[in-house]
């Protein structure tokens, strides 16, 4: 790969990064999420992901609405 198509894709990455993090915030949102708590929220979805999914027979979106359950029912 030349060095045109390194940056190419590393801006993609960024870009996705990016979006991927708006579309965390929204979802944590519309959950319930107060947005003076949104970083907070943000740092307990991050440290529960996968102690949440160890075990679990969930896939896709299922997952994610298995953690978003999770932690609304640990931090009401």
């Amino acid at each position: 790969m030349n060095q045109n198509n390194n940056k190419t894709l590393k801006n993609e990455l960024e870009d996705l990064q990016y979006e991927l993090s708006i579309v965390l915030e929204a979802m944590l949102l519309y959950a319930g999420v107060k947005r003076d708590k949104l970083e907070n929220a943000i740092e307990a979805y991050i440290d529960n992901i996968d102690n949440v999914l160890e075990n679990s027979n969930k896939e896709g979106v299922d997952e994610i609405l298995e953690v978003v359950e999770f932690l609304k029912n640990k931090y009401k």
